[in-house]
């Protein structure tokens, strides 16, 4: 199929589909696979914490990825400090032989929000060992601006906290962090629904990173073809270019010049 837009360039890949798939919480790997086809995303996110690899029968969950259909994102998720994040990405290029990691250094296991400290400090270490760094944060334009100026590919605000399932919270911070970037901002955490991704492209973001929205639904391979589609409507409409917003109506058929 092919998509609407121009592709995304992040570094040095390039992709056409602009959604951005996790891989944790699905009840089977093989429900996984489904969910993955069906949501037509190029790029699967894969937490690269050894006990994270395995299910509960040992199977390794890179031997349901097909790497010839995905490009893996190494993440480094369930990391809290700068040092065990850059350690998480040193072992997935390893692990996966690839350059590139979604930077994940958060601040406590209570709100999983991002640690700005903690997050700039990995950012900046990562980009000079050479990596192309998509990192985690929060929705502050300040904290976006200074992870593109250390040299990050890709800012990713969160739209809510992770698996919140609340959708955008703040769209006027995401507006104006786009408004100020020089890079990609890909949205990233607490969406739910198809919606929650519409509104987040129609913003006139990259992309949108989500797992729960997906794998938490009560039909995750449905879901997942929902939110394809709320990808494609979503860039689609923000690349239209939206009617304004007015306090009164205006009427569709013109009131001069007609047969009366």
């Amino acid at each position: 199929m092919t998509l609407p837009q121009s592709p995304l360039k992040l570094g040095p890949y390039e992709f056409d589909s602009r959604l951005f798939v996790g891989t944790g919480k699905y009840e089977t790997f093989e429900l996984m696979q489904d969910a993955l086809e069906e949501s037509g995303c190029e790029v699967v996110t894969v937490a690269v914490r050894r006990e994270r690899l395995l299910d509960s029968r040992q199977r390794n969950i890179l031997d349901f990825l097909d790497r010839d259909k995905y490009t893996l994102l190494p993440n480094t998720a369930g990391c809290f400090n700068a040092e065990d994040a850059v350690r998480c990405a040193r072992l997935g290029r390893e692990l996966l032989e690839l350059d590139w990691v979604k930077l994940e250094v958060l601040a406590d296991t209570k709100t999983l929000l991002p640690d700005p400290t903690g997050t700039l400090e990995a950012t900046e270490t990562l980009v000079k060992e050479g990596f192309t760094v998509l990192v985690y944060t929060n929705d502050d334009p300040v904290m976006a601006k200074r992870l593109e100026e250390v040299g990050a590919t890709s800012v990713m605000p969160a739209a809510a906290p992770i698996g919140s399932g609340q959708g955008v919270l703040n769209p006027n911070n995401i507006r104006i962090i786009l408004e100020r970037a020089n890079v990609p901002i890909i949205v990233d955490a607490g969406v739910g629904t198809a919606s929650d991704v519409s509104i987040a492209m129609e913003l006139g973001a990259e992309g949108v990173l989500l797992n729960t929205g997906i794998a938490g639904a009560k039909d995750p391979v449905r879901m997942a073809r929902a939110m394809k589609h709320a990808i494609i409507a979503g860039r689609e409409a923000y690349l239209a270019g939206r009617i304004p917003k007015k306090l009164y109506a205006t009427a569709s058929s013109p009131t001069e010049g007609t047969i009366q």
